[in-house]
């Protein structure tokens, strides 16, 4: 049965040919090709080097874009009699093994996932906390945790040490991180069920504050057409204008429980801009807080200062779009906010 297919709604083709110019057909033809298969390894149970070698053992063809990150991995596909990466193609004269695809699942039901021993992660989505740089011994909260993506990364770069808050609202995706956090072996970790903004004034009430937090908020998902097409069935302007209501409130509660010198993520897997540049705007703007350069290990766009009618603060630049044409990844939106002393 043939996929089905989505068609772009013409608003949200406007609001992208302004947002890219000339960029703009490079960003129309990647959408039509599905992401790279990256995962993250867990190094809570075992290290790069050995998760790669345990890999290339089943014939896996394993790739580490990042020297500087090197639980970063993708995989390119498999060699067709297991014979390790460094075969090429089939070739009729030396007979070598060929690279075919993994079969569908095949990533998700390997005794290596099974064991927690690594995270199928889009690599964009792993941004954020690279950004983040939480280290052990420091109290952390993720405010809007589910699945568990970026919650098990955060444990696992504070090496399960420290406090780790993970809040989710819905109680069904509740379900679906405790199960993440158990199969990683997370355990610096407390699971917490509340609306994040009443989860906030409570933290603020009882002046319990934290050195860093993760705010990846709720938002219209423009970044994750890629792996998901039926987001273009879904887009709504009147829904980015309501999700950026919620997120201005979401920012706001976070800042305030921020210990001073603390650092806040702010991220979204869209690229409007009423989502993103905007609540960093509404941050600087209403709050004691500066916005930080970020440096990335792969191609972005600054943060702009324009949008429509409306200007932005200056600063606002040094926050990254991740664009899919740039990184050959999703679509990610992430800023590194300060809270001044």
């Amino acid at each position: 049965m043939p996929k089905k297919t989505y068609e772009p709604k013409p608003l949200f083709l406007e609001r992208m040919k302004e947002l890219l110019g000339k960029d703009f057909d490079a960003y129309m033809e990647i959408l039509k090709h599905e992401p790279v298969r990256s995962f993250r390894c867990n190094t809570l149970k075992i290290s790069p080097e050995n998760l790669k070698k345990r890999l290339e053992e089943k014939g896996w063809k394993i790739k580490i874009p990042f020297e500087k990150y090197p639980e970063i991995m993708i995989v390119e596909g498999k060699y067709d009699n297991k014979i390790p990466s460094g075969a090429g193609g089939r070739d009729e004269k030396n007979n070598k093994s060929k690279l075919i695809d993994l079969e569908p699942g095949e990533l998700g039901r390997s005794i290596e996932h099974l064991l927690g021993y690594y995270y199928i992660q889009e690599i964009a989505s792993m941004l954020p906390v690279l950004v983040l740089e939480p280290k052990p011994e420091e109290r952390v909260l993720d405010l809007c945790a589910s699945p568990g993506s970026k919650t098990t990364q955060i444990a696992a770069r504070m090496q399960n040490s420290g406090l780790l808050i993970a809040n989710e609202v819905k109680f069904g995706r509740i379900k679906i991180l405790a199960a993440n956090l158990e199969r990683c072996g997370v355990m610096n970790t407390i699971i917490t069920r509340k609306d994040g903004i009443a989860l906030c004034k409570r933290f603020k009430d009882e002046n319990f504050l934290f050195d860093k937090i993760l705010l990846d908020a709720p938002c219209s998902g423009e970044g994750t057409i890629r792996s998901t097409p039926r987001t273009l069935e879904m887009w709504n302007i009147n829904t980015i204008k309501q999700l950026s209501n919620l997120q201005k409130s979401l920012i706001s509660s976070a800042i305030e429980i921020l210990k001073p010198n603390g650092t806040l993520i702010y991220s979204t897997c869209t690229h409007a801009p009423e989502e993103d540049e905007e609540i960093v705007d509404f941050a600087l703007k209403n709050f004691n807080v500066e916005v930080e350069k970020i440096e990335l290990p792969l191609k972005t766009s600054p943060g702009i200062v324009r949008w429509e009618e409306k200007e932005y603060a200056e600063d606002v630049k040094y926050s990254c779009r991740v664009y899919p044409q740039l990184a050959d990844t999703e679509g990610f939106f992430i800023a590194k906010i300060r809270k001044l002393k």
